[in-house]
């Protein structure tokens, strides 16, 4: 299983399939709340996952996919792209410190 230390995370991936306008929100709003860190938050399709991604977000539906386009790296799965609290802890485990587990 990947983990990465928050302190040690650049780049922060919502990845999604084709259309899907709810990640592009959830890009935006996981940007605001990382706001004053140096951390990127961005949203590409799953299928094209750049090398220097950290962590990856994407929905359930989407994460086999996920993980062969970027094998080895953390990846956190959510169901619903507003509130899910996969989401919370990702980003209360960066604010606070600690490891981030795939």
């Amino acid at each position: 299983m990947a983990s990465i230390e928050s302190k040690d995370i650049r780049k922060i991936i919502v990845a999604c399939d084709a259309g899907m306008g709810s990640s592009v929100m959830l890009a935006s709003q996981v940007r605001k709340q990382l706001k004053g860190t140096q951390i990127q938050v961005e949203h590409t399709p799953v299928n094209s996952i750049p090398d220097d991604a950290d962590v990856i977000l994407c929905h359930v539906g989407l994460a086999d996919r996920a993980r062969k386009s970027a094998p080895g790296r953390v990846l956190v799965p959510f169901q619903v792209f507003i509130g899910d609290p996969a989401v919370t802890k990702l980003i209360s485990t960066i604010k606070s410190g600690g490891t981030v587990d795939a």
